[in-house]
């Protein structure tokens, strides 16, 4: 009997990882270890690794073995241990900042290894000999970047902005594939954290909205586009910042009636909605510095 449940528990778990797979494409599976003790920290290991049809992490209380199945065109191994590290949790690449693991409730706290820890605004990595040789080692550093990476996808967008101020789809379009592919240069493992964990959620929908206005000319269905697309810069542009003060603005008139956002350089309105139609109309809802 206890031999057939045996069998049973065997089949049932190759049917869910077969399940998994076929969910997440370019399906990569890996162990790795990640410190925790108990059920909370199970739910917030997982959670914080999860990412829907992107990465599954099943985290297994007794061996602290946590399995990694993963997009690997989308993602891979240390931006999802990253995300773990940001909620509290080691691993033996990424430490989580002594504020976070501090904060954890006492059954969670788990005995660490005596490194420096990760800093979300640095994304510092602590590295040991094991892994010091290979090219996708992070050497650790306190300095910040000289610059930041993200100011190209938005020089590109308030380019896009322009091109519908002025109504004209050709530049708009020429504009969009430029944030096409500056969307794509951006190297996810040089992003701090937190600016990481933002891009992550929104990178796909800023590639869908900028490629549906590079391939059309025609500006209102670009419009509709660009109200989404302003949506992701905005979350995006909050965590990072750009280099100059950026100005968030909303008309009521536009999307038929329900509003609509944008970002641009300039205090002073510049209607992306409605161009010389309306060109003032909106106003100033935040001032991002």
């Amino acid at each position: 009997m206890k031999k057939s449940l045996n069998t049973l528990m065997i089949v049932l778990l190759l049917v869910l990882s077969t399940t998994l797979n076929a969910q997440i494409k370019n399906a990569k599976t890996e162990t790795v270890k990640v410190y925790g003790n108990c059920g909370m920290c199970k739910s917030k290991i997982e959670q914080a690794g999860n990412i829907k049809k992107i990465a599954k992490v099943d985290w297994n209380q007794d061996s602290s073995m946590a399995t990694l199945t993963y997009d690997s065109k989308k993602t891979n191994q240390d931006e999802i241990l990253k995300r773990i590290a940001i909620v509290g949790y080691d691993s033996d690449k990424f430490l989580a900042p002594d504020d976070v693991y501090n904060n954890l409730h006492g059954c969670c706290q788990y005995d660490r290894v005596a490194k420096v820890p990760v800093k979300p605004e640095t994304q510092t990595m602590a590295i040991t000999d094991e892994h010091a040789n290979h090219d996708h080692s992070v050497m650790q550093t306190n300095e910040e970047p000289k610059t930041n990476q993200l100011n190209a996808v938005y020089e590109n967008y308030f380019s896009l902005k322009e091109a519908l101020v002025k109504t004209d789809g050709t530049t708009a379009s020429a504009a969009a594939k430029e944030l096409v592919a500056s969307i794509n240069a951006i190297k996810m493992g040089e992003l701090k954290m937190d600016v990481h964990i933002v891009w992550m959620k929104v990178v796909e929908n800023l590639k869908k909205d900028a490629t549906a206005i590079s391939e059309s000319t025609d500006t209102k269905k670009q419009r509709g586009s660009f109200n989404t697309l302003s949506n992701s810069i905005y979350e995006l542009i909050k965590v990072s910042k750009s280099d100059k003060v950026v100005y968030y603005q909303f008309c009521p008139m536009a999307n038929d009636g329900q509003g609509a956002n944008w970002l641009s350089k300039e205090n002073n309105i510049k209607n992306p909605y409605f161009g010389s139609m309306m060109l003032s109309c909106g106003k100033v809802v935040e001032t991002i510095k």
